[in-house]
């Protein structure tokens, strides 16, 4: 009885912690099958290619001429763009990477992540993948790169759209450019469950479903990259606002799409991009929309993306 008794502890530790693992295994399971059920009804796979010290990660799908190379944002990664491609992918060829510093793409410590880093880096994916001619999207400051990239490489880039980009600097100030200013929590960076749900109801008006497994997942990897992605967020801050200077060297026709209820970057932020952009441009402001609609009404926008790509009569890019 004394010897059963002394491994009884041991025991229920064993048993606590083969449960924990397999609590683990099972939501990291259901965690995969979601992204994977999600993917394969936008007809995504995944892909990956070494370019230099980064491992590019990308969701690739359809078979179309024309490309789409899709560029999220901060703290975001490749499948911010997976609801809206379901819609596109029947016709055109989505490519959407995950960014060096996010999701599985590397992250070196030392290195710049500043929008013009990630803009020759971003250049390089495309060339390394074959692309020639393509449209460009981009949402927060996946769009100052995507913009910023436009600007740098015209000849390569067909047509540019942004969903609620950073890198121009409007007349209203947002309310996390006022959070931020006054030293109060950034609501981009999570460091607990609540945080994770305060940065849901803060980025949108109407949050997407996310299953419950989900949901503990992207909770638990946001809190483990907040230290990362505030030291990322510190250097792009740094930068200023590196889009609006090079808005007038845009050659190609510009999508501008924004959320009305934009807490991130104020929707203001068109009215200097409408009077700089020399390129034909077209600015549809979304009711009751936050500042991701790629994510909050894919279906919408991805409508509006491709009544505007037609009435453009623009060639064939590839």
């Amino acid at each position: 009885m004394s010897i059963h008794f002394k491994f009884r502890p041991l025991r229920r530790i064993f048993l606590l912690s083969l449960g924990l693992l397999f609590t683990i295994s099972c939501s990291s399971f259901i965690h995969k099958t979601g992204l994977m059920w999600e993917r394969s009804k936008a007809d995504l796979s995944k892909k990956e290619v070494q370019i230099g010290d980064f491992k590019w990660v990308y969701l690739e799908g359809g078979e179309s001429d024309e490309t789409l190379l899709a560029i999220h944002g901060f703290g975001g990664d490749k499948d911010h763009w997976t609801r809206f491609s379901k819609y596109l992918t029947e016709d055109y060829r989505v490519i959407s990477p995950d960014l060096p510093g996010f999701g599985e793409n590397s992250r070196i410590q030392g290195e710049s992540y500043s929008i013009k880093s990630q803009v020759q880096r971003l250049h390089a994916f495309a060339t390394k993948i074959g692309l020639k001619k393509y449209h460009i999207l981009g949402n927060s400051m996946g769009g100052s790169i995507a913009g910023v990239y436009a600007a740098t490489y015209p000849d390569e880039v067909t047509s540019l759209t942004l969903f609620d980009n950073a890198g121009v600097d409007g007349p209203e100030p947002s309310e996390l450019y006022k959070l931020v200013k006054e030293g109060k929590p950034n609501p981009l960076l999570v460091g607990s469950v609540e945080d994770f749900d305060r940065l849901m109801k803060f980025s949108f008006v109407n949050p997407p479903y996310i299953p419950g497994a989900l949901k503990t997942y992207f909770t638990e990897r946001a809190i483990e990259n907040r230290n990362w992605n505030e030291g990322i967020f510190t250097q792009i801050r740094a930068e200023g606002f590196p889009l609006e200077p090079l808005l007038p060297k845009i050659k190609a026709p510009t999508l501008v799409i924004w959320g009305r209820e934009d807490r991130v970057i104020d929707k203001s932020c068109t009215i200097p991009m409408d009077k700089k952009l020399k390129s034909p441009h077209k600015i549809y402001i979304l009711p009751d929309v936050g500042h991701a609609p790629m994510i909050e009404v894919p279906k919408d926008s991805a409508q509006i993306w491709k009544d505007w790509k037609i009435n453009l009569d623009i060639p064939i890019s590839k």
